[in-house]
């Protein structure tokens, strides 16, 4: 998982409320047993006039020049900016993966729905919650200044403005120790892979027909 310390990124605003997983990532897309190729359909039934299906040749489809990622002052948008309860809907991990593979790396809203908001942290993912008026004035100055972008600085837990202005945003220090460190719950895990290797190998002394145990 790659990790998030300091990062400055272009902003594109989604303007809805109650985003759901299925619009993230529709789900005829969830059939691959893979976790990567899902980037080329994020938002697909707003990004596309054509309906998506696994496997097409994206270069092949009819982009819908009113949708928000479709427009050249957003191309290259890393902080994506939503309203209140994004990532609602269905549990599917699949809608954080596509947001990562697009080239976000964090989320701005008022509020998210628990499951998905769990799911980014899980998955290198910086889900922001501020309050609803300091969200509606970032999609104002988004709007009103082309090539709008913001710092995200994880240590300090700020989202630091172009006049250098700073809002302060909570996070569980649990989940910001992995997001810095860049652990996902495997590499938590294997931190101790010493430790596991001696118990296996204990083991296997006290019980050496595990070692034949089909």
């Amino acid at each position: 998982m790659q990790a998030f310390r300091i990062h400055t990124g272009l902003v594109a605003p989604l303007d809805r409320e109650n985003v759901d997983t299925d619009a993230i990532i529709p789900k005829q897309f969830l059939k691959s047993i893979k976790k990567t190729g899902f980037g080329q359909n994020l938002f697909d039934e707003w990004r596309y006039l054509d309906p998506g299906f696994p496997g097409q040749d994206p270069t092949s489809r009819k982009p819908n020049p009113d949708f928000v990622l479709n427009q050249s002052r957003y191309k290259g948008a890393s902080v994506l900016l939503a309203r209140a309860n994004f990532g609602c809907g269905s549990s599917r991990e699949h809608a954080p993966w596509a947001l990562d593979q697009f080239g976000f790396r964090a989320i701005i809203a008022p509020s998210f729905a628990d499951i998905f908001f769990n799911n980014c942290f899980k998955n290198g993912l910086l889900p922001i919650t501020l309050q609803e008026a300091a969200v509606a004035k970032l999609f104002d100055e988004t709007a009103a200044f082309v090539g709008y972008q913001l710092t995200i600085d994880l240590e300090r837990q700020v989202v630091v403005k172009p006049d250098g202005s700073e809002l302060p945003f909570e996070i569980q220090p649990f989940r910001k120790y992995c997001l810095i460190n860049g652990f996902d719950d495997i590499a938590l895990t294997l931190r101790h892979a010493d430790k596991i290797k001696a118990f296996e190998a204990e083991r296997l002394l006290r019980k050496p027909w595990l070692a034949n145990t089909v």
